[in-house]
């Protein structure tokens, strides 16, 4: 057997560890989750049935740790929260498997700073799905990424509305960790992405793949480059980023239809799907949007970025708003 051909062989052989160790962990915290749920309606059934109060709960926490020392997980601030964790899912039992795909931490970080069940379970399969660790899930609550997609009123390209995939592509991004100076230019703001493509990745989607930056193609005698170029796993396409510093002019649309174009004859593969772009601007006007797309077949999202966080508070608040218009038209339409 050859060099590569051994080598391919030992990573058959990885694989196989590296899934069984995802196994035992998945296996484990689901354990630890489930133990966590039974003692939360052991406590919360205590409460009501025999008046256990705060005191109580510390004499439990303070026997649990005497009894084993170094133990942890089990103060009574812990506890309280299994309690918590119990009565806020107690009559979601759809949500049971979610609750115990995710970590203790991921969990409390949902109780924490979500309001209804829909963000609350968007949330859950959102960590489940990415695989978030407790800091990731938690920058995602605080930016507002819930808010954010419903807010969205982008229009995705034809490549994506066929498929059920709300929010892989979405026409807001918050990239306040590229920590930019101002005034900065389009290569500052590409040498920033490119400094923090691990939190990049974060925001856009773990199932996007780095090519390359100012990727070559050639058409004819002439040489192009891509910004960024990237690949989606489950779209299963290539996915061409234009970075502008400026307000979006419906002129940027002609310039990514040719590299789509030009990427679709000479780089994509067989098997794939048509390339996507999207043209990442400062600012996109709506009214210019609608009417760049509206009679575009083009593959291209048109979307915003920011570099600071939006009060989540500002997003809650627009987001009111959107459902108290969709119900006053709803209540309209019926009286008509």
């Amino acid at each position: 057997m050859s060099e590569i051909e051994i080598t391919g062989v030992f990573e058959n052989v990885l694989g196989m560890i590296y899934s069984a160790k995802q196994k035992a962990e998945y296996q484990v915290n689901f354990t630890i989750i489930d133990l966590y749920w039974s003692i939360g309606e052991y406590v919360s059934k205590q409460i009501n049935v025999n008046g256990w109060g705060k005191s109580t709960v510390k004499a439990l926490s303070e026997y649990i740790l005497s009894k084993e020392p170094g133990i942890r997980g089990y103060s009574s601030q812990n506890i309280w929260r299994m309690k918590q964790f119990y009565e806020t899912y107690k009559d979601k039992p759809e949500l049971s498997k979610l609750l115990r795909e995710n970590t203790w931490s991921n969990n409390l970080h949902i109780i924490s700073k979500t309001k209804s069940y829909e963000e609350k379970e968007f949330y859950l399969k959102l960590a489940s799905k990415e695989k978030y660790k407790a800091k990731e899930l938690a920058r995602q609550i605080d930016s507002g990424y819930y808010e954010r997609l419903l807010l969205s009123n982008g229009k995705a390209p034809s490549a994506i509305e066929s498929k059920d995939m709300t929010g892989v592509l979405r026409d807001m991004y918050m990239l306040e960790f590229l920590d930019l100076p101002e005034p900065y230019k389009e290569y500052d703001l590409k040498k920033a992405i490119l400094k923090n493509m691990k939190k990049f990745l974060l925001e856009f989607g773990r199932d996007f793949i780095f090519i390359d930056e100012e990727y070559h193609v050639q058409v004819g005698n002439n040489d192009y480059y891509v910004d960024l170029l990237f690949y989606h796993r489950e779209l299963q396409c290539l996915v061409a980023i234009d970075l502008k510093i400026d307000d979006f002019k419906p002129e940027y649309m002609g310039k990514m239809d040719f590299y789509l174009e030009a990427l679709d004859r000479d780089i994509k593969k067989p098997h794939e799907n048509p390339s996507v772009g999207m043209i990442l601007c400062k600012n996109a006007d709506t009214d210019v949007v609608e009417y760049s797309l509206s009679r575009s077949l083009s593959q291209t999202m048109i979307a915003e970025y920011k570099t600071k966080l939006i009060d989540k508070s500002i997003l809650q608040r627009k987001l009111a708003e959107l459902y108290d218009i969709a119900e006053e038209e709803m209540k309209n339409s019926q009286q008509d």
